[in-house]
């Protein structure tokens, strides 16, 4: 049973509280919280569960913000990290992302979503379709009527479909005159090659994503060509456990509209798309900075929106860097951006310039490290294929179809 939840901002402020149950939890405990982050530092923030000397706390961190769960009691610490990530996705989904400004111009909004997922410290209503029947999404005209009205309140007056269904997730028999579902495979890429170009790290995370509007009750049923290379399934409350556990294939009841079916993560992939060779020399007080980035195994689709950015060193004192394809930006808090774009069929694109370092530094001694962005549409780089999507009872006219991305995730090559 959860007692409290806190929304945090990366300076620590408490920008949302919300009592669960009958007994408060003083504000107090995030300054304890926030005293240990600011010594012990990422070390402590990568801990999903913290015993602190009067409570239990749960952490779950999206886009800066930190959502803190607080409890005395004894519970299962995947039911309090598993909702506050429940929290998290239903908040970007509602208010079209995540940051500390969005937050607290949508106070009322969070407050009406936090009261109807939980109840006296359990979850209740998690499900974001189900959540948009009860509670509007905040838009132009209902900022508008609330200010003209005086009434703030999003939440409807009639309870949602789903009240008379016998599925939680899936309101009562909605019926469609064109039934169609759609299968996404949505992955990142995070990789980490060192200074001499090797592969240290390289795994996927991925998620099957769903778009369903079938008419009635349907029952589907997912499978994958090489199911075999999944590790840390995760998935959707609405999916059959035992027909994954047996034969690997996914039987479920889908919630109506857009949902995550499952996540996944593939681990020890052996090569990344793209190569980035960076070479950096220093002397007499300036660094020579060249920068080759181009395709290292073709996926046999395009890779495109690719960038590359770093962080210059504090004691580099000014850069003077070109390329020959895309452009350079070097931002105010010193990160140099690199948009490439699509590598071109007649040249590498290349980065290349000087750094000039204080004036008591020969020699550059921190060497930045470069991050990497990239997307890749129709094809999914861990290999996975998806083989067939069967629906008992299918309608005359039923539509499928099936689409794959890959992006960059935590992609980063060391100097």
């Amino acid at each position: 049973m959860l007692q409290c939840i806190f929304l945090l901002s990366d300076s620590g402020e408490v920008m949302l509280e919300k009592q669960l149950t009958g007994h408060r939890v003083d504000r107090s405990i995030c300054d304890w919280f926030w005293d240990h982050v600011i010594s012990q530092g990422d070390s402590f923030k990568s801990q999903p569960v913290i015993a602190s000397p009067t409570h239990y706390l749960f952490q779950v961190v999206r886009e800066g913000i930190t959502f803190l769960a607080c409890t005395q009691v004894e519970m299962t610490p995947l039911m309090g990290i598993e909702f506050l990530c429940r929290v998290s996705d239903v908040l970007s989904d509602y208010l079209g992302g995540l940051n500390e400004d969005v937050i607290k111009d949508n106070f009322v909004i969070v407050y009406e979503l936090l009261d109807e997922m939980i109840d006296n410290g359990f979850p209740l209503t998690t499900e974001a379709n189900i959540l948009r029947e009860m509670i509007a999404p905040p838009n132009i005209v209902s900022k508008v009527l609330s200010v003209v009205t005086g009434n703030s309140s999003n939440v409807s007056d009639t309870l949602p479909g789903a009240t008379g269904s016998c599925i939680p997730w899936r309101a009562a028999e909605p019926k469609y005159a064109n039934n169609e579902v759609y299968v996404d495979l949505v992955e990142e890429m995070d990789a980490v090659i060192n200074r001499d170009g090797a592969l240290v790290k390289c795994e996927v995370y991925g998620e099957v994503r769903v778009n369903s509007h079938l008419s009635g009750l349907p029952d589907l049923t997912l499978s994958f060509a090489n199911p075999s290379i999944l590790d840390d399934v995760r998935f959707h409350p609405c999916v059959r456990f035992r027909p994954w556990e047996s034969h690997q294939v996914l039987s479920f009841v889908p919630p109506d509209g857009e949902f995550k079916l499952m996540s996944y993560r593939i681990k020890k992939l052996k090569s990344t798309p793209l190569y980035v060779k960076p070479q950096l020399t220093s002397d007499a007080g300036k660094c020579r900075v060249n920068v080759l980035v181009g395709i290292r195994n073709d996926p046999g689709k395009t890779i495109d929106s690719i960038t590359l950015e770093f962080q210059l060193p504090p004691c580099i004192l000014s850069a003077d860097l070109n390329s020959n394809h895309g452009t350079v930006n070097i931002l105010g808090n010193k990160i140099c951006s690199w948009t490439i774009g699509r590598i071109p069929k007649d040249k590498t694109p290349s980065l290349s310039g000087t750094l000039l370092l204080e004036t008591e530094l020969e020699r550059l001694h921190v060497f930045p490290t470069f991050r990497v962005g990239f997307r890749i549409m129709g094809v999914a780089l861990s290999g996975l294929q998806i083989d067939k999507l069967d629906l008992k009872t299918a309608p005359s006219r039923l539509y499928k179809g099936f689409r794959a991305l890959t992006r960059a995730g935590e992609f980063e090559v060391r100097s």
